[in-house]
């Protein structure tokens, strides 16, 4: 049988930095496994940021009102997206796993990590309007974040200075991965590493190589399922009624983004939790 595949979407400046560091180490340890290692190392590739249409050989079908998510899906469909797109989605296609290793920027994501996912995540290939979430492309992959912050953790509380970190994650766990149909695995946040000193960046590094021995053992976090919601446009892509009369003697939301006026279930994008979201 072919080695199972890991991708790593690396995206940091310097070979010297903690993220290099911990790109390493899930690369030696996966490979320990037997596990093929893929790693997307964007600086040093220098891939392009920029979702434009230079992303389509051949042409665009309409220059004068150029949209590009219409244009890169037909260009898909026929064979005509530039080659490091194309690079890219036969690298995904072959994963079973993909980390995105990064540095938090501003809250987010570099802005040439989410190039790669304006550009790699192509309508038609990463997703249609049938196919998301539950049904998403990527049902049978798994993901996660794995990322560096500028801040220590008791700031990103509940009530830490920058805000609960459940709510900033929720873009990227539910918006971009979970909306494509990836089962996302709780992230790994190595917290300030900057300001940490030798022997603490040490261990984290070594508790990330612990865990990324069980790492595709792990449960993957728990979202609200498709089924809870009315997929037709005349009840809007709403929650159920009988869903909602459900989850009114519940003391939380059904998750960050779902939190229907309640308290936010602690930890919902931290950790795998209930899976009260997988029961409809």
């Amino acid at each position: 049988m072919a080695p199972k595949t890991v991708l790593i979407v690396y995206a940091h400046q310097s070979a010297r930095s903690f993220n290099s560091a911990a790109k390493d180490v899930a690369v030696e340890a996966f490979t320990q496994q037997g596990y093929k290692v893929i790693v997307s190392d964007l600086y040093a590739m220098n891939f392009k940021a920029t979702a434009t249409t230079e992303d389509i050989t051949g042409g665009v079908k309409n220059p004068e009102e150029f949209k590009y998510g219409e244009e890169t899906m037909q260009a898909w469909m026929e064979g005509r997206l530039s080659d490091d797109i194309i690079a890219e989605h036969r690298k995904l296609e072959e994963a079973e796993l993909v980390i995105f290793q990064f540095p938090m920027y501003w809250f987010g994501v570099p802005a040439i990590l989410k190039g790669w996912i304006d550009r790699v995540l192509t309508q038609g290939f990463a997703f249609t309007l049938q196919t998301v979430y539950d049904n998403g492309k990527f049902k049978d992959k798994k993901a996660m974040l794995s990322f560096s912050t500028g801040a220590m953790e008791s700031m990103f509380l509940p009530d830490g200075l920058n805000g609960d970190l459940n709510v900033t994650l929720w873009p990227l766990q539910n918006g971009v991965l979970r909306f494509c149909g990836f089962q996302v695995l709780a992230p790994q946040v190595f917290w300030c590493p900057a300001n940490s000193p030798p022997e603490v960046r040490t261990t984290r590094l070594e508790s990330w190589r612990a865990r990324l021995e069980t790492l595709l053992d792990e449960q993957p976090l728990t979202f609200a399922s498709s089924g809870m919601f009315d997929l037709s446009f005349s009840g809007g892509f709403k929650l159920r009624p009988e869903i909602w009369e459900e989850q009114s003697t519940c003391p939380h939301g059904i998750s960050t983004g779902h939190h229907l006026g309640k308290p936010l279930p602690p930890n919902n994008q931290l950790k795998a939790g209930d899976k009260r979201g997988d029961a409809v």
